[in-house]
């Protein structure tokens, strides 16, 4: 089965907009409609913002800063159960968490990543 993007509210009040912009209408009641659709885009993009970050996503987050700074002091390309022995901070973590948060560090070159013998090498650049 393809994948089908599913259409969003803000993208369907958009075409809205543009089906309205065809159409001959008197001016008040085009101006009526458009800030109808002005303002449900608003509370639209008011509700995505204040979403925000999650306790797990911070928490993520702090976690690929102790990563970065772990592979810095360590200054060698390591796997992750290396990573685990040599620093008592990542010994508490899965190697399944390591992995996804490493991969996301490689993903936005924070680490880089080698592959040797089918290993996996994780360093950063040290300063």
């Amino acid at each position: 089965m393809a994948n089908v993007k599913k259409v969003t509210k803000k993208e369907n009040f958009e075409a809205i907009r543009e089906v309205l912009a065809s159409i001959e209408l008197e001016e008040t009641l085009a101006n009526q409609f458009n800030e109808f659709i002005d303002h449900e885009i608003e509370l639209l993009d008011k509700k995505a913002n204040s979403r925000g970050t999650s306790k797990t996503n911070q928490a993520n987050e702090d976690l690929k800063v102790a990563i970065v700074e772990a592979l810095k002091v360590i200054a060698r390309p390591v796997t992750i159960t290396e990573l685990q022995k040599e620093s008592p901070e990542m010994s508490e973590y899965s190697n399944q968490k390591l992995s996804a948060l490493l991969k996301q560090l490689v993903d936005t070159n924070v680490v880089n990543k080698t592959i040797d013998k089918k290993k996996s090498y994780f360093s950063v650049e040290v300063a």
